[in-house]
């Protein structure tokens, strides 16, 4: 493996199937989670992992697998420290610094979390090359990422962004946009988050942490909820990166698709279909379901709106394939929180739309900014008499 290459450890996707697995609303999905990451968990020898999973009763304990695998731990330690020692006697800092890689890239590998952390932050002090620098910032990012760190994964992103930009190389600049996109996403900053996934797009080499088809998802998910309709086609429906991934994507595709193209109905059924198949089942993505699925019925509903003066309730209701009860009720919460800018008029059953003036709004920014700089000239008067 050349120097550049960068080693998909930990393994990202186990942690998925432990959150699946961890998950009792998505037991259809167990059996295969359970298959995958017991695979994962041997393939890797990763003990201390097996340890966590199994206290949670995720996995079953086999205590004969258990020691097989802290006996494998041990014997490649053992070899690792070996040929420290002997760098440390005969060799320079350059052979030095790649056995404490390996040592702390073993220690990922094998899920120890505090072992591991410890052991990269040592490689790292010794470490001379910044690019290899930023490699062992990134795996402390993954660490984080795989066990759901947020504050180890904002801390090393902030390192990684300062050493990045004393002189990251084009490709560990694209890495670090998904990992900071991906991040984004896990704690409801679609906007930025989608803007980074979208700048990576063509570039994207990132597959130690996600999937290029799962990127592609990603990318879809976030976009459609804060691309303006003609960047959304423009920027996501129409670029090959995402045409290319479609056909495996069915589900995205309609939601993408039928909201640009007005067809409500559908629309509402693709979302319900990205609930169950994409939100709920992701571990990063998981926690903001709601938000998501009203954020989107409320852009759904605004698109539709801004077309017209007035519309009833029946024809919203149809367009929307649900029932008018369903869309009034809908309708109602979202105009109460201020998230839609119409009346319904339940008498005649019609929804009139009344969104803010532009030329309102521009006279109240004049006046809010004017009353500012007014302030601030009597603050400046009574300082110079």
């Amino acid at each position: 493996m050349s120097d550049d290459a960068v080693l998909p450890i930990p393994n990202l996707a186990l942690a998925q199937n432990y959150f699946v697995l961890s998950t009792p609303s998505l037991e259809h999905l167990h059996d295969n989670a359970r298959k995958e990451l017991l695979e994962g968990i041997q393939a890797d020898q990763m003990a201390p992992y097996y340890r966590i999973v199994t206290a949670t009763n995720a996995l079953p304990l086999d205590e004969s697998l258990l020691a097989k695998m802290e006996q494998q731990n041990k014997d490649e330690l053992d070899k690792i420290d070996e040929r420290l020692e002997e760098a440390k006697k005969t060799e320079g800092e350059t052979d030095i610094a790649d056995a404490l890689r390996a040592r702390a890239n073993y220690l990922t590998r094998i899920g120890d979390k505090e072992r591991a952390v410890e052991a990269q932050k040592l490689a790292l002090e010794k470490t001379p090359g910044l690019g290899s620098r930023i490699d062992i910032v990134l795996t402390l990012i993954r660490i984080g990422f795989f066990f759901s760190d947020h504050e180890m994964i904002t801390q090393h992103l902030t390192q990684a962004e300062e050493l990045v930009e004393k002189g990251g190389d084009w490709d560990r600049r694209n890495r670090l946009k998904v990992y900071r996109g991906l991040h984004l996403l896990s704690i409801r900053q679609f906007k930025r988050g989608a803007e980074l996934l979208l700048d990576a797009l063509s570039t994207f080499t990132a597959t130690e942490l996600i999937s290029y088809n799962d990127f592609v998802a990603s990318t879809i998910i976030s976009n459609v909820l804060t691309l303006s309709r003609p960047d959304l086609k423009k920027k996501l429906i129409t670029a090959p990166e995402v045409i290319q991934v479609l056909p495996e994507l069915p589900v995205l595709s309609d939601l993408m698709k039928s909201l640009y193209d007005s067809h409500y109905d559908k629309f509402f059924l693709a979302l319900a279909a990205t609930e169950q198949t994409h939100l709920k089942p992701t571990r990063l993505l998981a926690p903001h379901t709601r938000y998501y699925v009203r954020e989107m019925r409320i852009l759904a509903y605004n698109q539709l709106l801004e077309s017209y003066r007035s519309l009833t309730l029946d024809s919203l209701a149809r367009s929307f394939g649900v029932s008018v009860e369903f869309v009034d009720n809908e309708l109602s919460r979202f105009i109460a929180s201020g998230r839609l800018h119409c009346t319904i008029d339940k008498v005649n059953g019609v929804v009139e739309t009344n969104r803010p003036s532009v030329k309102n709004a521009q006279y109240e920014t004049v006046v809010r900014q004017g009353d500012i700089l007014l302030n601030a000239v009597q603050r400046l008067s009574k300082v110079l008499y």
